[in-house]
């Protein structure tokens, strides 16, 4: 196991289908399964003792489901935690809440075990993982323009600079890192940078967000 390895956490109430998973992410150099857990209660705790970079989350399950459980770690300091929810369907409103919740996309079940490594390896990269095919549902789902709180400033992107407003529209489009840095004429080392620092002044927690954001402020059409 390499030194830098990214460490899984993986919830799911079926011990089976755990042991799989356990086995494919096992067999990979740089992932390493941290710990298992057979619920949403018992991922918060173990969480909260041993946090790892990525938890696979199973939505339906006993004494605490998924989304709950991604609100409960979020809310007790589980940031930099990304979550990948594992699900039958791909593409339901639990699985919108898992979202709202601070999933940064979802995994069928039924996938390919390479699917499955890369969508870990993804996700912890800071990008989301979304089948093509509900990426259309998703922005319907969260489109709808937000109500602005008294006082609210009309520019909701006040806190950028005018370079990072320009990154800001290549990530709402869906853009990676590469296209970016080929787009800008700079390393990918410096878009990297760009959007985290995008993300914290805009309080988003990944590029999930950041889209949801662009649609729900009309930013892209």
């Amino acid at each position: 196991m390499s030194a830098e390895a990214i460490r899984v956490g993986l919830t799911d109430d079926q011990p089976l289908f755990r042991a799989g998973i356990a086995m494919v992410v096992g067999s990979q150099p740089d992932l390493t399964v941290a710990w298992e857990a057979s619920d949403g209660l018992e991922a918060v705790e173990l969480t909260a003792r041993e946090p790892v970079d990525v938890v696979l989350m199973d939505l339906e399950m006993p004494r605490l489901g998924g989304i709950d459980a991604i609100r409960q770690i979020v809310q007790r300091g589980g940031a930099t935690t990304r979550f990948l929810v594992l699900t039958t369907f791909d593409l339901d409103d639990k699985t919108f809440q898992a979202i709202e919740a601070g999933a940064s996309g979802f995994l069928l079940k039924s996938a390919e075990p390479e699917f499955l490594l890369a969508a870990i390896r993804t996700v912890h990269s800071g990008s989301a993982v979304i089948a093509p095919r509900a990426t259309a549902g998703l922005v319907r789902r969260f489109a709808e323009p937000r109500e602005r709180t008294a006082g609210e400033g009309d520019d909701p992107l006040e806190p950028l600079t005018p370079r990072e407003r320009d990154l800001f529209a290549l990530l709402a489009q869906g853009l990676s890192n590469a296209e970016i840095a080929g787009r800008l004429v700079v390393s990918e080392a410096t878009v990297k940078t760009h959007v985290s620092r995008i993300l914290g002044k805009l309080e988003l927690r990944d590029r999930v967000q950041l889209v949801i954001f662009a649609y729900q402020n009309r930013l892209v059409s």
